[in-house]
């Protein structure tokens, strides 16, 4: 017994420190560079939700009581659900990742946990989606990670006394984090053992428990004990990522940095007060609408435009794009969501290497556009038209060798001067969308 006592002391003891003092391995390093070249991503927001057509936060916003929200499992059966269209949609439209709703906030388990009954092997359906899309995954070469809510509606256990949701939906016990952290690592430890290699763990939830963004204070009410949770990640597979969207500056422990329906530097939401970090890869994830779960009477679709913009905006700053679609309770993806994923995937067919395998941050961007690099390459990405017949582009230090239109391999005329190149745009073939321009140097 005392052997057994000492050896479980040892155990969290080298949880705490490897937390403490956490150098990423050379296979994390690896994974953090192979993330920051995949550049464009897939979030699929999908569950027992979807069948209410109202969103993700439809428990919170209706205050849905437990014993209500829990007749959903009674009923839902998405047999349309196919996991090779799925990927094949992110393939087809270049994306190389997908990030997956595993647990939302409503605590309810996309995939055959031991943890809770709380799951989808226990609706009608019966099968393990994970399981299936995890396969699928393998087989055609993308990525997966997955979203963990570490805030939950549903369960008793979770501390939603002192959080700001969930305070509607008929709990009475106040919660214990202790058990409720022993259940976040339990359902951990299944993910990350059960389905293979995980590309990353997206936490989301951290802010319910503090002050709203923008305040001066954002303390937790609550320890989330994150040292625990980071080195049980990282002890099981060392190479996945963590990101949480916290709203906040990244924590010891995390491997890249996300920012919710903002750009770095830009604060458009109210929620993105942070500092983009210059040590961890960036990602940003957006919607197709204005909705991430199925919203019935959501059309504000975004254009075809607008989401190339933002990937090509967002791989000069030098973050990934990751874009969102909510699935119906049948399973199939929004034929709106299909058809834009399509038009995106033909310009990313042509252009993609003007993004995928790039790194940003050469210049602030442009009253033209901006730009994207590697090697000895710049892509000039003309996003606005110009009433001038050149633009101004600041850039010096090499010999400019060839500029042409990547389109059609058409030179353009450019002049070099000590402050930078101007780029001659009579006679280039502009695109309604982007107009590419690579720049070779020496």
């Amino acid at each position: 017994m005392m052997r057994h006592t000492l050896f479980l002391l040892f155990v969290l003891f080298s949880l705490q420190t490897t937390a403490q003092t956490y150098q990423p391995t050379p296979a994390n390093i690896q994974a953090r560079k192979q993330f920051q070249d995949n550049r464009f991503g897939l979030f699929v927001h999908w569950g027992v939700s979807s069948m209410l057509g109202s969103g993700e936060w439809v428990m919170q916003n209706r205050n849905i009581k437990v014993k209500d929200y829990v007749r959903l499992k009674e009923t839902f059966y998405p047999n349309q659900f196919n996991p090779a269209e799925w990927v094949s949609a992110a393939k087809m439209a270049g994306m190389k990742y997908i990030i997956f709703i595993t647990r939302h906030h409503d605590g309810f388990s996309n995939w055959d946990t031991k943890q809770s009954d709380w799951k989808i092997t226990n609706t009608p359906y019966g099968k393990d989606v994970l399981k299936m899309l995890a396969e699928e995954c393998k087989k055609q070469g993308v990525q997966l990670g997955l979203y963990y809510s570490t805030l939950d509606w549903f369960r008793e256990d979770y501390p939603y006394a002192t959080g700001r949701t969930g305070q509607g939906t008929g709990r009475k016990s106040g919660g214990n984090y202790d058990s409720y952290l022993q259940f976040m690592k339990a359902q951990l430890t299944e993910l990350l053992t059960n389905y293979g290699d995980i590309m990353s763990i997206w936490f989301d939830g951290h802010w319910d428990q503090t002050n709203p963004e923008g305040s001066a204070d954002r303390s937790s009410r609550i320890n989330w004990k994150y040292e625990e949770i980071y080195s049980l990640i990282h002890q099981l597979q060392p190479q996945c990522l963590i990101g949480n969207n916290h709203h906040l500056d990244p924590i010891p422990g995390e491997d890249f940095q996300m920012f919710e329906k903002d750009l770095p530097g830009q604060n458009h939401t109210g929620l993105s007060f942070q500092k983009p970090s210059d040590q961890l890869p960036l990602e940003t994830c957006e919607t197709m609408n204005n909705s991430w779960g199925y919203n019935i009477t959501d059309h504000a679709y975004k254009s075809t435009r607008q989401i190339i913009h933002y990937l090509v905006k967002a791989a000069a700053l030098n973050t990934n794009l990751l874009l969102n679609v909510g699935p119906m309770p049948n399973g199939k993806i929004q034929p709106e969501n299909l058809d834009t994923l399509k038009q995106v995937g033909v310009w990313m067919e042509k252009y993609g290497h003007s993004i995928q395998g790039t790194h940003g941050n050469i210049l602030p961007a442009q009253e033209w556009g901006v730009i994207t690099a590697k090697e000895n390459t710049h892509y000039i990405h003309l996003l606005s038209p110009q009433k001038n017949p050149f633009i101004f582009i600041p850039l010096s230090g090499k010999k400019l060798k060839k500029a042409a239109q990547l389109s059609n391999g058409k030179r353009v005329n450019f002049k070099q001067v000590q402050e930078g190149v101007f780029l001659y745009t009579e006679g280039i073939a502009f695109d309604t969308i982007d107009t590419v321009v690579e720049l070779n140097w020496q």
